[in-house]
């Protein structure tokens, strides 16, 4: 479930001590224009320039006590603007820096914030736990765990907004990749479930994630299938014998040799994950002729396993599933059908659990169906950020916190034949362009509302834009035929 890999360097550009309980410390690592940006990702919807930084703030391990850990915070470069938030969750780690506040500069996974941060989000991408500079074994597709650094994050930015005088609304997106999309489902429930109060979800797009880890992933593996990323089922073991702590005494209970061994260094911290999927790729082809990570296990526990669904592997395994409850925002699932990597089928698991107990906007959609799990990132990207557009509102901030632009809200967006505008003043005059700048349609309102044809409109992004009075209204359409 790995999106990049990517050597990353400590770079630190300075250091601030915080006697705030949440917020630790900030690091400036860069900053890159809009020009920079929009060469970088090629995505004209790029508005602002971004500055990134690494935040070291408080949350618990799995034990509950107290942990430091960190993350990417990328912000839009005109401070004279409010903000949607966006937490962005990463796909699997090859190494304990190969992580957004580590990798972001060089163009690894944290570069993603970067790109939401150009398009007017601040974008909040933690590193989870024992990743960055977190002590421990990583507990990877940890769902408890990954929703707990996320919401620790999200508590910890007012501090860091109050420092840098970033402006922030009361929208949040949710997102991520891979691991990250089993991540940004487990922090989508966790918010809707247990902290209603203090959050709402503006939207949520779940990208090519592992969700069924109980199921379709366990199947995947006790299928016997070649499988060319072993080091994914060890590295879940090991997860869930640290989260839990029942799963084994000693590692040769689960794996044979030679793979126990390997697996052992990786455990202690001698290897990365990259290295160790290496290596298991070798050792499998060699002792039993192809990479097929069941082979690495003892026969005595895939019994157990196979026959005894209350064994603490499967109760682990279902504990982590992150589909068994039906989002309240609009929701997107997005996949492809022939990842190699993370099976389709957790989207369709997943999209039938959350309909079937009463989901009213999710659908799930197969964005290209022969990419393979890295070829698919740019697809699920894309739609993520147009689905976001429809709902995003970015206003101009004052010394009396009294908006001079208003949020435009359209209805329906995404649009298909006609939007209509409601509870506008009249006498205005309304602008739509396209991301070039080039007026597509204007006219003066005269009534409260008004209906707009969008049969010359090619499908895409749009701005709109109502003025009068000295009041503005701006809105994002983003037009599917």
């Amino acid at each position: 479930m790995k999106l990049f890999t990517s050597t990353a360097l400590l770079l630190l550009a300075f250091h601030t001590a915080l006697s705030g309980q949440q917020l630790v410390s900030t690091t400036l690592l860069g900053a890159k224009t809009k020009t920079q940006l929009i060469t970088q990702f090629s995505l004209p919807v790029i508005q602002y320039g971004a500055k990134f930084y690494r935040i070291t703030y408080t949350t618990t391990n799995l034990q509950g006590l107290p942990d430091t850990v960190s993350g990417l915070v990328a912000v839009p470069d005109d401070p004279g603007r409010v903000y949607p938030r966006l937490v962005y969750q990463h796909g699997t780690s090859g190494s304990k820096l190969d992580v957004p506040s580590f990798n972001a500069a060089q163009g690894g996974e944290g570069s993603i914030g970067l790109l939401f941060a150009g398009m007017g989000y601040v974008a909040l991408l933690p590193d989870y736990l024992g990743l960055g500079v977190s002590d421990g074994f990583h507990p990877y597709v940890h769902a408890a765990s990954e929703a707990s650094v996320a919401v620790d994050m999200l508590y910890s930015l007012p501090d860091f907004n109050a420092q840098y005088g970033v402006h922030t609304n009361e929208q949040l997106f949710l997102t991520g990749y891979s691991q990250g999309g089993h991540a940004a489902m487990a922090l989508h429930r966790e918010i809707q479930t247990n902290l209603s109060d203090d959050f709402t979800v503006t939207a949520a797009a779940h990208l090519s994630g592992p969700y069924s880890i109980g199921e379709v992933m366990r199947s995947l593996i006790l299928s016997d299938s070649i499988y060319y990323y072993p080091a994914y089922l060890p590295n879940t073991i090991l997860s869930y014998q640290t989260a839990y702590g029942n799963l084994f005494s000693q590692l040769t209970e689960v794996f044979k040799e030679p793979y126990a061994t390997t697996i052992g260094q990786y455990y202690t911290g001698a290897i990365s994950l990259n290295q160790l999927n290496t290596q298991l790729i070798a050792s499998l082809i060699a002792n039993e002729g192809t990479s097929r990570p069941l082979r690495a296990l003892q026969p005595a526990i895939v019994q157990a396993v196979t026959t005894n669904p209350d064994h603490p592997f499967n109760v682990a395994l279902r504990d982590n599933n992150v589909y068994a409850w039906a989002p309240v925002s609009p929701t997107r699932i997005f996949y492809c059908m022939a990842d190699d990597q993370v099976p389709f089928l957790n989207s369709i698991v997943a999209r039938d659990s959350m309909l079937a107990r009463g989901a009213a906007n999710l659908i799930a959609t197969d964005v290209n169906s022969a990419a393979d799990h890295g070829d698919c990132v740019v697809p699920a990207l894309t739609n993520t950020v147009f689905f976001f557009a429809g709902f995003q509102q970015i206003g101009i901030f004052t010394a009396t916190n009294d908006p001079l632009v208003q949020s435009l809200y359209l209805q329906p967006n995404p649009a298909n034949t006609t939007v209509v505008l409601n509870d506008l003043p009249a006498g205005g005059q309304l602008r739509v362009t396209d991301l070039s700048g080039r007026l597509r349609i204007s006219g003066f309102v005269s009534g409260d509302s008004r209906q707009i044809e969008l049969s010359e409109l090619e499908n895409g992004l749009y701005f709109v834009d109502y003025e009068t009075e000295g009041k503005r209204w701006m809105g994002k359409l983003v037009v599917q035929h």
